[in-house]
């Protein structure tokens, strides 16, 4: 009888254990942005272009962007060092220096948050052409 009982209590316990798991797990911060991708078309070398990356969070919990990484220093970038609150919409401003960049350019920032879908990829292309004006 003890044996039959100690059963129950675990697959209570058990069963608890993955209810509010699930529940833990579906609360979080989740970063949305309207369009991840840019396209600057042609250029020229020397300009600073400039875009904005808006994002919401469409989670819960307060989204807490830790850091952006990039493979060049040619691109800067500006995010919130604040909590932006569940359901707030924010700003990513990026910068690109075109200076000494000639050809077709994708580059690609990594987003990493508190966010259930970090790191987030955004990106921009577009061409830097070098051939003068006729």
């Amino acid at each position: 009888m003890v044996f039959h009982e100690t059963q129950k209590l675990q697959r209570i316990i058990v069963g608890a254990f993955f209810i509010l798991s699930s529940l833990i797990c579906h609360s979080q911060a989740r970063m949305n942005f309207e369009q991840k991708t840019q396209k600057f078309g042609k250029t020229k070398p020397g300009h600073v272009l400039e875009f904005d990356y808006f994002f919401s969070n469409n989670g819960d919990k307060p989204l807490i962007i830790k850091n952006i990484e990039v493979s060049c220093s040619c691109t800067k970038f500006v995010f919130p060092k604040r909590p932006i609150a569940a359901q707030e919409k924010d700003t990513i401003h990026v910068t690109f220096d075109t200076n000494h960049k000639i050809g077709y350019q994708d580059r690609i920032l990594l987003v990493n948050s508190n966010a259930e879908n970090s790191p987030t990829k955004i990106r921009f292309k577009g061409m830097v052409d070098n051939k003068s004006e006729k």
